[in-house]
C-alpha cells in the first residue's frame, strides 16, 4: 500500500489493483533495484481513510543489527571527510548517518503519516508498505517536474541548512552556489533560455535553506537524460558527481538505500520527480531515521551535528508512538 500528498494538495491519494499501469517508482541513491508501486492513481476520501487501520504490527523486525555512530564517531568522521575535501579542493561533498530509534513499544502510523502531513503543507508527503520494505517521508525537494502539455520543465536548486531563526553565513551560501551552478550548466544543453529566480529562503518547519527556481522548454524525448544528469544533483551528493559518490560509499557508514534517491510520480498532466530526503525506514521495533548535510571546508564538525539533529526532528516530532 502507499498513501502520499502532493505539495500543496491535500487530497489525499494512492493506487488501484491494476497491475498494467505503473506511474509511482521508488529510484535508490545508488540507482540499483527500483521500487514500484504498481496500479492506477486514484484519489482517497477523508471517509474512506479514516476507516483504513495500518499498524506497526505489519511491519517487520529489524534484522539489520545496526549501530548509530555516536557523536564522537560522527565528529571523528566528519574530520576525515574535510581532509579529503581539502585534500582534493572539492566544492562540496555531502555526508549523510542513521538515526536509530527505538524508544517505543508501539506505532501509530496512521497518526505518524497524519502528523507529516499537517506539519509539512509545501512537502510531497508519503508512507508505503510492501513486502519489501516500508518507509515514510516529507520533503520540499523537486527534482524535476514535467507538463506534459506544455513541456514545461521545472527544477530547484536547494542546499544550505540553518534553523529559521539564524542568519546565513559564508558557509551556507558558499555551499548552494556549485548547486545552482550545475543546474544551471545542463538546463543550457537542453534549452535556449532557461528561466531563473534570485535565492530566496525556503522555510520547512523549524529550517530553512536557500533556494533557486529554474523554469525551461524541453522536449519530451530529453526528460530522461536530464533527470539522470540531475541526480544525484550537488545537494545530496557532493561535486564532481562520480568521486564524491566513490567517497560517500568508503565514508559512510550506512547504505543510503531509499535515501536521497528520487520519488517518479507521473499523472494525466505532469511528470514529478520528488528527492527522498527527511524520510525514515520504519520496522516493527525501531525506525532508521536519514539525515545529512553539505560539507565544505569551512565546515564546522560540531554545528554540522547538530544541523543533523534539527533533521532528525522532522520525523521524530511526528511520530505518534506508545514508549
Amino acid at each position: 500500500m502507499i498513501y502520499f500528498k502532493l505539495p500543496f494538495d491535500e487530497n489525499l491519494y494512492s493506487t488501484d489493483n491494476n497491475y498494467d499501469e505503473k506511474h509511482i517508482a521508488f529510484y535508490p541513491f545508488e540507482g540499483l533495484e527500483t521500487d514500484e508501486h504498481p496500479g492506477k492513481i486514484i484519489e482517497i476520501s477523508p471517509k474512506d481513510f479514516d476507516k483504513l487501520t495500518f499498524s506497526g504490527e505489519s511491519l517487520p523486525k529489524d534484522e539489520n543489527k545496526f549501530i548509530a555512530e555516536t557523536k564522537d564517531d560522527y565528529l571523528e568522521n566528519l574530520e576525515k571527510v574535510i581532509e579529503v575535501i581539502k585534500e582534493n579542493q572539492l566544492p562540496k561533498l555531502v555526508y549523510s548517518r542513521r538515526k536509530i530509534f527505538t524508544e517505543f513499544r508501539e506505532i501509530d502510523l496512521k497518526k505518524s503519516f497524519e502528523n507529516l502531513c499537517q506539519s509539512y503543507p509545501n512537502a510531497f508527503r508519503y508512507i508505503f508498505i510492501n513486502e519489501k520494505n516500508a518507509w515514510m517521508g516529507a520533503f520540499s525537494e523537486v527534482l524535476g517536474k514535467f507538463n506534459k502539455k506544455t513541456h514545461s520543465f521545472e527544477t530547484m536548486s536547494l542546499a544550505g541548512t540553518l534553523p529559521v531563526s539564524e542568519s546565513w553565513s559564508e558557509k551556507e551560501i558558499e555551499e548552494q552556489k556549485p548547486v545552482t551552478e550545475y543546474i544551471r550548466n545542463i538546463l543550457k544543453n537542453y534549452s535556449e533560455e532557461p528561466e531563473e529566480s534570485t535565492t530566496y529562503d525556503h522555510i520547512s518547519g523549524n529550517i530553512k535553506h536557500l533556494r533557486t527556481d529554474f523554469k525551461a522548454k524541453i522536449k519530451p524525448e530529453h526528460l530522461d537524460e536530464i533527470i539522470r544528469q540531475l541526480h544525484p544533483t550537488p545537494a545530496v551528493c557532493g561535486i564532481p558527481k562520480d568521486f564524491c559518490k566513490e567517497k560517500i560509499r568508503e565514508l559512510e557508514k550506512f547504505p543510503r538505500e531509499l535515501y536521497a534517491g528520487y520519488i517518479k510520480i507521473e499523472n494525466e498532466e505532469n511528470i514529478y520527480y520528488f528527492v527522498n530526503l527527511r524520510c525514515c525506514k520504519l520496522y516493527e521495533d525501531s525506525i532508521h531515521i536519514f539525515v545529512g548535510g553539505g560539507i565544505t571546508a569551512q565546515s564546522n564538525p560540531e554545528k554540522e551535528w547538530r544541523e543533523t539533529e534539527l533533521k532528525s526532528e522532522a520525523i521524530l516530532k511526528n511520530l505518534s508512538i506508545v514508549r
